[in-house]
């Protein structure tokens, strides 16, 4: 039976998941994400229910990275009772907007009291570019120094529009991580591409040497071949499972592995062994 370990989960206080509408005026990337019913929002109890039942011993749960600041701070306030009450289980990943001017300062003080990365770090109506590491430099050395990853909200610069997707710019991201040569960077949905770029005979595999490559939203965006592609440009130790719960089951991703017909040992490095050991598990 495989070992589970989840790298990109969600989770939500009651009250928004309870009325979320109520959030929608000063959050406009949360409405853009979360406006449709369909959009399921999940607290930490439901959260671990879910994994009991599809068969995941841990997670990282991660919240939204909202522009008010009191948002932070009571998302992280039950993220934190939330690992303590499930320790094996949960694992608290600390989210800014990161053009706020309290980003730094709530992830020192989240890292701090115990999360163990930051993340997920979006920008979904700002395109950064070239400002992209004068951005992220203050979280970046942040999680240098408590070290901890940095998980970023990363997509696909081309092809169909859908919610979420952001304007990214792969030159900004890629200078962004060679500033940071120390971060393990982890770059959620396949890292916008970023992985063909493991192929380049200069440079590029020493830059990404400490980026992961999560595969939240694959069923929605790959086909199955993605698995044993990406493992080929960037290595299998390089992929880490992301289901994106509960935008997703487990049991989509358990499908498309079992289609890309990957050797056993990658898919038990992809599925739990990765994570692990870069979490120290």
């Amino acid at each position: 039976m495989d070992m589970i370990i989840d790298g990109h989960t969600h989770v939500f206080p009651e009250e928004i998941c309870r009325h979320r509408e109520d959030y929608f005026a000063d959050e406009p990337a949360f409405r853009l994400l979360y406006d449709s019913p369909k959009s399921k929002l999940v607290g930490p109890e439901e959260m671990v229910g879910a994994m009991a039942e599809a068969g995941v011993e841990a997670a990282v749960v991660m919240g939204f990275p909202w522009r008010k600041e009191r948002l932070w701070r009571r998302q992280h306030e039950v993220i934190l009772e939330a690992m303590r009450r499930f320790p094996r289980t949960l694992i608290g990943f600390c989210a800014v907007h990161i053009l706020e001017p309290g980003a730094a300062r709530e992830v020192e003080r989240c890292l701090a009291a115990g999360f163990k990365g930051v993340g997920e770090l979006a920008w979904y109506e700002t395109d950064l570019k070239e400002d992209l590491t004068a951005w992220l430099t203050p979280i970046a050395e942040l999680c240098q120094h408590f070290r901890v990853p940095l998980l970023l909200h990363t997509n696909d610069p081309v092809g169909p529009r859908y919610p979420g997707k952001a304007a990214l710019s792969l030159p900004a991201l890629y200078e962004a991580i060679k500033a940071f040569p120390e971060v393990d960077w982890i770059l959620a949905h396949w890292g916008g591409g970023l992985p063909f770029y493991g192929l380049m005979k200069k440079e590029g595999p020493e830059v990404l040497r400490r980026v992961y490559f999560d595969t939240a939203a694959s069923p929605y965006l790959y086909r199955p071949q993605i698995y044993r592609l990406a493992a080929e440009m960037v290595g299998p130790e390089k992929i880490i499972f992301g289901s994106d719960y509960p935008l997703l089951p487990v049991s989509r991703y358990l499908k498309e592995l079992d289609e890309a017909n990957l050797p056993e040992e990658w898919r038990e490095m992809i599925l739990g062994g990765n994570l692990a050991k870069l979490m120290g598990l």
